[in-house]
C-alpha cells in the first residue's frame, strides 16, 4: 500500500499556521474592509466561519478547510476532512447543503485511483450529513492536499459565536482529545491498533447531533477544537468573549493511547507551536507535562466546545450521552480576558 503520509509534512490540521503565525499575517494584512450589513459574522470576529443573511432570519454559513494526508488510507483521509471541513458549520449552529472539493495532487508520483478514493472518502461524508458535493478544484502539486468548501444553512436569531461566553457558564466537550499525538504516531508507524482506530472514529465523527442539542438548548457559545488545540481555541473564545476560564485536566477526555505516545515524544510541530502560542497566558498550577502537552494537542476534526447557562448544563450533558464525549470540562469566569487557570 502506498504510504500517503509519506508525501506529508505535517499531519492534518497540525501543519496548519500557528496562532502566532496567523496573527502576524492579520496584522500585515491591516483591518478588514467595512463589511455590508448582510455580513453578520466575517472577518472582524474570527469565528469559525463567515455568516451572511439571505432573507429575514435566513442566513448563509460559508467555510474551507483542507491538509495534508495524516492517514495511509485514502478514503478514510477523504473522510476525515470532509468531516472536519463541516465542523465549522455546526460549530455555527448551522446544516450544511452544499460542498466544493479542493485538491492537490502529485499526478506524477501518486495514481489518480488514490485521488477517487480520497474524493469517494469526502462524499460518504456529504452522503452521512445530508449535503451535497456539487463540484470542486484541483491542482497538480508535490505535496497532496484535501478539504472541501462548505455551505451551511442556518436561523440568524439561533447562531452559535465564539463572542457570547459569559462568567459561569459551563464548558462542555464533545470529543475527547489526542488526535494530534495518535495521528503523529502513525505518521511514524509506531501507533498502537487500538489508538489508531480510535482516532480514525473520533475523527471521521461528525458532530450534526451535537450541534443540534446545543442550539436546541438555547446555547449561543460554541466553538469547534481543531488546529490551535482545545486552549487555543478555548483561549479564543475568551478573548472574544472577553472573559476568563478554568478548566479541570482531570476531567478533560483524553483518546486511549494518546498520554503514553505523547510520553514517549510523539509531539507534532503543530502542538508545540500551539503550546508556545498559549503558555504565557496560562496558570498550569502543579500540572505535569504529558497533560499540558495533551491540552495544546493540534486536533483534526475535534469535538464541540460550548459555553452552557448553568440552568441547561446538566439537561445538555444528558442529551449528548449519544456523542463520543459529553464532559464538563471547566467553566468561563469574570477576569483578564483570555486567561486561563488549569486545575
Amino acid at each position: 500500500m502506498v504510504k500517503l503520509t509519506s508525501f506529508s509534512h505535517g499531519a492534518g490540521c497540525a501543519c496548519k499556521l500557528g496562532l502566532t503565525d496567523l496573527r502576524e499575517v492579520l496584522a500585515l494584512i491591516g483591518p478588514p474592509d467595512e463589511p455590508s450589513d448582510d455580513v453578520l459574522i466575517g472577518l472582524d470576529e474570527a469565528d469559525d466561519a463567515a455568516v451572511i443573511r439571505l432573507d429575514g432570519n435566513d442566513a448563509l454559513i460559508l467555510t474551507i478547510d483542507f491538509f495534508t494526508p495524516l492517514v495511509d488510507d485514502a478514503f478514510a483521509w477523504g473522510q476525515i476532512a470532509a468531516a472536519n471541513a463541516s465542523s465549522d458549520v455546526y460549530a455555527m449552529g448551522g446544516r450544511p447543503i452544499v460542498a466544493l472539493n479542493v485538491t492537490a495532487w502529485p499526478r506524477d508520483a501518486l495514481p489518480l485511483e488514490l485521488l477517487a478514493a480520497v474524493l469517494r472518502g469526502g462524499r460518504d461524508i456529504a452522503r452521512r450529513g445530508g449535503f451535497h458535493v456539487v463540484g470542486g478544484h484541483t491542482i497538480d502539486d508535490p505535496e497532496p492536499k484535501y478539504g472541501m468548501v462548505v455551505v451551511g444553512r442556518a436561523d440568524a436569531r439561533r447562531l452559535m459565536t465564539i463572542d457570547a461566553a459569559k462568567p459561569g457558564d459551563v464548558l462542555v466537550l464533545t470529543k475527547p482529545v489526542g488526535t494530534g499525538i495518535i495521528t503523529t504516531a502513525i505518521k511514524r508507524d509506531i501507533a498502537p491498533d487500538e489508538a489508531a482506530h480510535a482516532a480514525l472514529q473520533s475523527m471521521t465523527h461528525l458532530s450534526d447531533t451535537a450541534s443540534r442539542v446545543l442550539v436546541d438548548h438555547g446555547v449561543r457559545a460554541c466553538t469547534d477544537v481543531t488546529g490551535f488545540g482545545l486552549m487555543g481555541h478555548l483561549q479564543r473564545m475568551l478573548n472574544a468573549s472577553g472573559v476568563a476560564a478554568e478548566i479541570d485536566a482531570g476531567a478533560v477526555p483524553f483518546i486511549k493511547g494518546a498520554r503514553e505516545l505523547a510520553d514517549d515524544g510523539c509531539v507534532p510541530g503543530g502542538t508545540k507551536r500551539n503550546r508556545d502560542a498559549v503558555d504565557a497566558s496560562i496558570d498550569w498550577n502543579d500540572t505535569d507535562e504529558t497533560t499540558r502537552v495533551l491540552l495544546c494537542d493540534a486536533q483534526t476534526s475535534g469535538g464541540l466546545l460550548a459555553a452552557i447557562s448553568p440552568d441547561e448544563a446538566d439537561a445538555v450533558v444528558d442529551a449528548l450521552s449519544g456523542e463520543l464525549a459529553n464532559a464538563v470540562v471547566g467553566r468561563i469566569v469574570e477576569g483578564e480576558p483570555g486567561r486561563i487557570t488549569v486545575r
